[in-house]
């Protein structure tokens, strides 16, 4: 398991490197973007990827979970891999072209169908992205995935940005997409070699594993994608900007937070899937590392959007900061029972994930739908509340399931982080009634700079005392101060001696 653990922190540091890196030009991006646009273009462009992810959905083929769970991948089953992608993409995009000005028509937006049809060879460009990668993360090796993602990232921020300077138009964001998704797959080739063939040998080997997955992702995307449609149908696209810019940035902390040890657990749970005891130990040491990081950042996040907002986005975007406040935080608490997802899939019960999916997607419409009719944006927004906590009970009592531990159990392993973040946020709105309401630029940075302080050390310190006071029980803390001597393992290797 040392070993293990080793890869897993060894992959989650290249995964930090890109995602700090990746995220810091999205941020920049965004912001800029933000200043030189107008939520009207992001609304439009959010109809158009909107309906794209329902699209793709619809024909999601999840090849890169059956390669990992797979235990013998051969050439063959990367060329199969890759020629049903490519026919993925490229049906995705005759799609989405030939319905464009339906599209177009049904929502009023003259603009709309020309989007769609640049998303729609974006998608077949996608379709095209070399298989093998997939090898490199089934043996948790992640630093071609840190040439490929910086190089993407970097590539759509000055496209958008040069565009957007220019001619401020919504096209900045679709070209931005383009020349990235360009440029990821020159790079997935040249990091990784490989020459692809069409082979449809084990396409019904791989689709046994994918086919839940598929039915999964189908009604996943419904599920978390019906309410940006609603917005666009009911609200218009200038709410829709607000919105798929708020739910954006209340997403970006706790997803990045936990990003770099969760993407590495999918093909690290899958080496140990026949031992549940190894299992059960090794999720329960997981998730209370998540949670003790993904809750205080999203917390955190949730108390310092207001200030966020006004310094970085401006005034236009104000309407933003209740969205980024509400779903911050929901975001951040439904940590408790995310890494369901990379336990279901190791242990091949996709079908699980199907049926939790399908259930959520029931429950979720008809709130979302009532939110709507009684509360306009604000209602939708906080009907994603209420879900997000359902949300978590079904995924915990998943758990429970696959692995016989306990609700209780489950709880008891982040119980610190939980209590330290209630200190945190207590600690957080006292300070800023101190500090005052000011609203000019001073002002607000010094709300901001007392509020990160402020909420940082208090989180710690509360961690700390009601660690020691439990008698240093192994939980979260043992495993952080494991994973940063691990860290400083791969860092700076020990020298055998010399005799």
């Amino acid at each position: 398991m040392a070993g293990l653990k080793a890869k897993v922190v060894k992959g989650s540091m290249w995964i930090s490197a890109s995602r700090a890196i990746t995220n810091l030009l999205a941020f920049i991006s965004t912001l800029v973007l933000a200043r030189l646009l107008i939520p009207d273009d992001f609304g439009l462009v959010a109809l158009a990827t909107t309906m794209l992810a329902i699209v793709s959905s619809l024909t999601e083929l999840s090849m890169t979970s059956a390669l990992i769970h797979h235990r013998n991948v051969t050439d063959d089953h990367l060329h199969t891999a890759f020629t049903l992608n490519m026919l993925r993409g490229a049906l995705i995009g005759a799609l989405f072209c030939v319905f464009a000005p339906f599209a177009g028509a049904l929502y009023g937006e003259p603009h709309l169908p020309p989007v769609m049809y640049a998303l729609g060879v974006n998608s077949f460009i996608f379709g095209l992205g070399n298989p093998r990668r997939v090898m490199l993360s089934k043996e948790l090796i992640f630093w071609q995935d840190f040439l490929l993602n910086v190089s993407q990232k970097l590539t759509t921020l000055v496209v958008s940005i040069g565009i957007a300077y220019v001619y401020r138009s919504y096209w900045a964001l679709v070209l931005g997409m383009m020349a990235g998704q360009v440029i990821g797959s020159i790079v997935s080739y040249m990091a990784v070699p490989f020459r692809p063939r069409v082979r449809f040998r084990h396409a019904r080997e791989l689709w046994s594993f994918s086919i839940w997955l598929t039915f999964s992702q189908m009604v996943n995307t419904l599920n978390w994608r019906f309410d940006q449609l609603l917005v666009g149908t009911l609200l218009g696209r200038t709410a829709l900007g607000y919105y798929s810019m708020g739910d954006n940035l209340a997403v970006m902390p706790t997803r990045e937070a936990t990003a770099p040890l969760t993407q590495t657990l999918f093909p690290g749970f899958s080496k140990h899937a026949t031992d549940l005891n190894w299992l059960r130990n090794a999720y329960q040491q997981a998730q209370g590392v998540v949670t003790a990081i993904a809750l205080p950042v999203g917390v955190g996040v949730a108390l310092i959007a207001e200030p966020i907002v006004r310094l970085a986005m401006g005034e236009k975007w104000l309407p933003v900061t209740m969205i980024v406040q509400v779903l911050a935080a929901v975001f951040a608490i439904q940590t408790l029972g995310t890494l369901v997802q990379p336990l279901a899939m190791a242990k091949g019960m996709t079908k699980v994930l199907f049926k939790r999916d399908a259930q959520l997607f029931a429950i979720r419409i008809p709130i979302i739908a009532a939110g709507a009719y009684f509360g306009g944006l604000p209602g939708i927004v906080f009907a994603r509340a209420i879900t997000g906590l359902i949300g978590i009970a079904v995924n915990m009592n998943l758990v429970r399931e696959i692995t016989a531990l306990p609700i209780v159990e489950q709880l008891r392993a982040n119980i610190r982080a939980i209590a330290s973040v209630a200190v945190m946020a207590i600690a957080v709105i006292g300070v800023q009634t101190l500090v005052g309401h000011r609203l000019d630029t001073s002002g607000l940075l010094i709300t901001l700079a007392a509020s990160v302080v402020t909420g940082g050390l208090t989180y710690l310190a509360s961690n700390a005392c009601l660690w020691l006071a439990m008698g240093r029980p192994i939980g979260p803390e043992t495993e952080l101060t494991r994973m940063v001597h691990l860290v400083l393992g791969v860092l700076w290797p020990r020298r055998p001696s010399q005799a």
